[in-house]
């Protein structure tokens, strides 16, 4: 059957003669040991009979240059060849392909273009490189009533080096935190890239030239990218998904009272899974290595008095970070500057 196929396939076609055996063409293909190499060789597609001729689309293009027309669009022109009498030469459809066919189709209004925003790639070794800023919302105790936390947050070690409670966002109250803030760690001119999302407050002038004073580099995430800014959004996550974190607070005093409390225990007590469960403060001032010996210890101890509970040898403690990064680009590893960074 096989044999029979081969032998008369190229007068009746592969298909048909398949069909007449009662043979399926998988089988014939996997027996014949697969279809032949190569694609298979198509006689030319015949121009359906009611398409234009060269020379008819060539006197529809002219007739959409005509000076009457040339800045009408083609269901205007077809409407008004048909109400001067005259039979229209194609379609409506028709002259928008010729006039595509010529590059000649396009948006004719000015349409506002959004500008190409470099995605932020920023890398952090240690304490007090890259910092992180955002501002979030605390529901007040009536409806559209709210209070501003402003948290200032070190990338490498997740360490809260400032926060603010405000009723109001405010330019001015973010140049106190941020002043504030490097003053208490003794930050260098040329040291620290602050990175934020573009809310009114973080591209604010007044926030632009105490940067520039203070020889901080400024960078934003790209505009409805909330991926650009994780560190903080990562750490309000933490702030709001605390059993006492209330669904409302009764009054200001309340709010900076949880902030008060909760900052502390997440700077100094707070293991975080991203530092080797250590806590931020262990990490941003130095304290994590002799805790992680001090951790070894305590499990080859362990070992050694119950090696058969640890069939993979000696366990350590999780690993301590080496790098953070904002974007971590897919091919190099080198710092590239932040769109929008100042001299």
């Amino acid at each position: 059957m096989i044999a029979l196929v081969e032998e008369r396939q190229a007068r009746l076609g592969i298909a048909p003669l398949c069909a007449a055996l009662g043979l399926a063409r998988a089988t014939f293909y996997r027996r014949r040991g697969g279809p032949p190499p190569g694609p298979v060789a198509r006689p030319p597609r015949r121009p359906p009979v009611q398409a234009l001729t060269p020379a008819e689309r060539t006197g529809v293009l002219a007739l959409l240059h005509e000076d009457r027309f040339v800045d009408r669009p083609p269901a205007q022109v077809w409407a008004q060849v048909l109400d001067a009498g005259q039979v229209p030469p194609c379609s409506i459809r028709t002259m928008y392909r010729v006039l595509a066919a010529h590059a000649e189709v396009r948006e004719r209004r000015d349409q506002l273009r959004h500008p190409v925003y470099r995605k932020p790639e920023l890398l952090a070794t240690g304490p007090n490189q890259v910092w992180s800023w955002d501002i979030t919302k605390l529901l007040g105790p009536v409806t559209w009533t709210y209070y501003y936390l402003y948290v200032l947050l070190d990338i490498f070690s997740r360490y809260v080096v400032g926060w603010l409670l405000a009723r109001q966002e405010s330019a001015a109250l973010a140049k106190v935190l941020i002043t504030e803030s490097c003053e208490r760690q003794h930050i260098g001119h040329d040291q620290l890239i602050i990175h934020a999302d573009r809310g009114p407050s973080m591209t604010s002038q007044p926030v632009a030239l105490l940067l520039a004073t203070l020889g901080v580099v400024p960078s934003h995430s790209r505009p409805h990218v909330s991926n650009d800014n994780p560190f903080s959004e990562a750490q309000f996550k933490t702030l709001k998904y605390q059993p006492d974190f209330p669904d409302r607070f009764g009054a200001y005093e309340d709010a900076e009272t949880f902030g008060q409390r909760f900052f502390p225990w997440y700077n100094r007590e707070h293991r975080h899974g991203a530092l080797g469960l250590m806590t931020p403060h262990d990490i941003h001032y130095g304290l994590a290595a002799a805790k992680w010996q001090q951790r070894a210890e305590v499990l080859r101890a362990a070992y050694h008095a119950h090696p058969e509970r640890f069939p993979r040898g000696v366990p350590v403690p999780p690993p301590l970070p080496t790098a953070a990064w904002i974007n971590k680009p897919l091919a190099s590893p080198a710092l590239l500057v932040p769109e929008g960074a100042g001299a």
